[in-house]
C-alpha cells in the first residue's frame, strides 16, 4: 500500500499541491475512552485543517461516480479552494469534525481500514484530475 500511495502521490502532484498530514491516533486507557480518543483527535483535526473546505469520508456521505467527483475537484480547483479530506482513525471521527464538514463523501458502504481508504482517495483524486484533464486513465 505505501508503494500505490508515493506512486499516486507522485504522479498527483502534476495537478495539484498535495500533503498528506497525519494526526497522531489517540489511545484507550481505563481513564481514556474511545469517546474521549474521537474528541481528542477531532481536536487535533480541526486544529489541522483549520479553515479549509472540509470533505470528511464517512460511510453515510453522498455517494459520487468517478466523474461527479472529478466535476466536484473541477469546482473547487475553480473557485481557488483549498480542501482537506478526512479519513478516520480507528475508532472513527467525532461529531464535531463531522459537524465541521462542508461534505460528507462515501467511498464505499463497506468497512476498510484508513491505510486502504487512503489508497482508495489517493487514486480516485487521481482518476479526477486524469479526467478534469483528458488524461488517458479513466476508461468508461
Amino acid at each position: 500500500m505505501d508503494e500505490g500511495m508515493a506512486g499516486y502521490l507522485k504522479m498527483l502532484r502534476g495537478f495539484a499541491d498535495v500533503e498528506v498530514v497525519e494526526v497522531k491516533e489517540s489511545r484507550t486507557s481505563k481513564t481514556f475512552t474511545v469517546e474521549r480518543c474521537t474528541e481528542e483527535e477531532g481536536e487535533n483535526v480541526l486544529r489541522a485543517v483549520g479553515d479549509e473546505f472540509l470533505v470528511v469520508l464517512d460511510e453515510n456521505g453522498k455517494e459520487m461516480g468517478s466523474k461527479k467527483f472529478a466535476g466536484f475537484l473541477g469546482e473547487k480547483q475553480d473557485a481557488g479552494d483549498s480542501v482537506s479530506f478526512v479519513i478516520g482513525g480507528a475508532f472513527g471521527l467525532s461529531k464535531t469534525v463531522k459537524e465541521r464538514a462542508n461534505i460528507l463523501i462515501s467511498m464505499s458502504k463497506m468497512t476498510f481500514t484508513h491505510q486502504m481508504i487512503r489508497l482508495f482517495l489517493l487514486e480516485q483524486l487521481y482518476r479526477g484530475f486524469a479526467i478534469l484533464n483528458n488524461k488517458e486513465y479513466h476508461h468508461e
